[in-house]
């Protein structure tokens, strides 16, 4: 709820910001381009609604903005995170004065605040403002881009766009700050002429000294808040540090046995980060990606519940029920944990993932294969020659398999594995992986007469496929992370394939094979063989040619 709460009056203020600076850009045009858009722009945010929505934003926005620095356990952060929090907090100091002096000075004294009283005001009575201004307006721009991209980065779809919005961002404040400077030139020529200031003076309605110091007070006023405000969270902070030393600490055991004592009520999160363990955290630790859950291996029945935010977010990427975010986990006894995602997590790894990412046991079909004399080959070749035909190869089994509804899982030198199964029943996984066999076959055959003038001998292929239970989850480290699959039949699949060059075959196929895919193999040899590690032996058909496999059209 705050971070929703947080989100909407940030969004808020950040439009506010956006329609003031795009009607800044309208000097560029001229002086009387900025008044006619300012209509518009009075029109959207002076108005009841729109009045109570702006300040009503920016006391939201404020007091989170309090209340968050009270709830951080340190006051360490990261490059960003300061930017952010310096020009949030700089913004109202930046600019209380010009706020003061344009809508109080209309609600006190009556004044027409129009570009040319702000302009005039800036750039002939009081140019220091020109320097209060810029940089106010840069700073809420960043400020607001910053959150902007954090809440952004975690969708999807915005890496496709990220270069257009960067691009916008950085163009909207410079036109904005060009259009300022040129209508402040336009104004103070327009100023030398003393008829056009009698009447600019009368439209504006000058306020008089008694509410110049008005004004002077609340702009004074809002600094004292501002202050105030984030005195008061730090005292809160000391007081509550106080109070938890004396409760004694815990203990948290990572998964590397490397044990750290902490105060209780200290997010998990932030106690990594106190003692420099390298812990993902993509958001900051807001608790939007996920990035920093843990596996809690002991002490999780005594942590308390989840919120409704952090539930939305486990249940969002499926996972198990011992899996909790350390950025929103605060235990108050001794925990063990393992870190589930390394510390150079990216944004991908906060998506959505379905229940195969994160581990599970399937039914599939797994298929092997690998190139027969390939090394021979590539000592005579010229490494172009044997990088060129491989790729080739590579593609021309990549096709039969993804066309036959496989999944390619890795390339391994000059061998193949891929997955069937993932997304479909057992049945059509074996059906898929033979007629995958098939194309593959088919495929070498028409590889071979196309590169013939590049080959001494025709390419030969083993194929080896097996089916029944394995563990499928997304595996490796980093960049080099994919869903794979691990256990008994990949080891059964690799197996029956490396046996073809003492069978003299291009396919061997269990009997499972055959039976799941509701194919009659019964008219090629067969034999059992004892696999290593398996205490059964399997019951397998040698097949000399696969393109020969006794399938139906698919």
């Amino acid at each position: 709820m705050i971070r929703n709460i947080r989100l909407a009056s940030g969004l808020a203020l950040f439009a506010y910001v956006t329609t003031h600076l795009l009607n800044h850009t309208l000097g560029l045009v001229s002086l009387e381009a900025m008044e006619r858009g300012r209509v518009w722009f009075l029109l959207i945010w002076r108005n009841p609604l729109g009045t109570l929505l702006l300040y009503g934003a920016l006391t939201v926005h404020f007091a989170l903005a309090v209340g968050a620095v009270y709830e951080r356990r340190r006051l360490a952060m990261r490059l960003s995170e300061i930017i952010q929090l310096a020009f949030g907090i700089s913004i109202p100091l930046l600019l209380a004065s010009h706020a003061a002096g344009t809508r109080m000075a209309h609600e006190i004294a009556g004044t027409n605040d129009s570009y040319a009283y702000v302009l005039l005001a800036h750039w002939k009575f009081s140019p220091k403002y020109i320097a209060y201004q810029t940089a106010g307006l840069l700073a809420a721009w960043v400020h607001g881009c910053i959150g902007i991209h954090y809440w952004l980065r975690l969708k999807p779809w915005y890496a496709g766009v990220r270069q257009v919005l960067y691009a916008a961002a950085l163009l909207t404040p410079v036109l904005a700050l060009l259009g300022y400077a040129q209508a402040g030139r336009e104004t103070l020529a327009l100023s030398a002429d003393p008829e056009w200031m009698r009447q600019a003076s009368a439209a504006i309605r000058w306020p008089d000294r008694a509410a110049i110091g008005t004004i002077e007070n609340i702009a004074d006023t809002v600094w004292i808040a501002v202050f105030s405000g984030f005195a008061l969270a730090l005292i809160a902070r000391h007081v509550r540090s106080v109070l938890e030393k004396r409760r004694g600490t815990i203990t948290l055991t990572y998964h590397d046995g490397r044990a750290v004592t902490s105060r209780p009520g200290n997010s998990i999160l932030d106690t990594s980060h106190h003692f420099q363990i390298p812990h993902a955290s993509v958001c900051g630790g807001r608790g939007r990606c996920s990035t920093c859950r843990v596996r809690i291996i002991e002490g999780f029945g005594a942590l308390p519940p989840p919120s409704t935010e952090e539930q939305h977010v486990l249940d969002r990427i499926g996972n198990p029920s011992n899996v909790r975010l350390a950025c929103q986990t605060r235990p108050h006894q001794d925990v063990s944990l393992v870190l589930l995602l390394p510390p150079n997590a990216s944004p991908r790894d906060a998506r959505a993932r379905d229940a195969r990412h994160n581990g599970q046991e399937m039914e599939i079909a797994v298929l092997f294969s690998d190139l027969r004399s390939f090394t021979k080959f590539s000592e005579k070749k010229l490494p172009y020659d044997v990088v060129f035909v491989l790729n080739r190869y590579f593609a021309e089994m990549g096709e039969a398999i993804e066309t036959s509804g496989g999944q390619l899982d890795k390339f391994i030198g000059d061998g193949v594995m891929a997955l069937f199964g993932i997304d479909t029943d057992i049945n059509e996984a074996c059906r898929q992986a033979l007629r995958a066999a098939q194309a593959m076959a088919s495929n070498l055959e028409r590889l071979n007469q196309t590169l013939s003038s590049e080959l001494d001998e025709p390419l030969r292929l083993g194929i080896g496929i097996h089916a029944g239970h394995a563990i499928v989850g997304e595996m490796g480290y980093g960049r080099a992370s994919h869903v794979t699959a691990i256990g008994d039949t990949v080891n059964t699949a690799s197996r029956l394939e490396s046996m073809n060059k003492e069978l003299q075959s291009q396919l061997v196929v269990s009997a499972d094979v055959g039976k799941y895919a509701g194919v009659n193999l019964s008219g090629f040899p067969s034999q059992d063989i004892d696999v290593r590690g398996r205490r059964d032996a399997v019951h397998i058909h040698v097949i000399a040619d696969a393109k020969e496999l006794p399938l139906g059209p698919a």
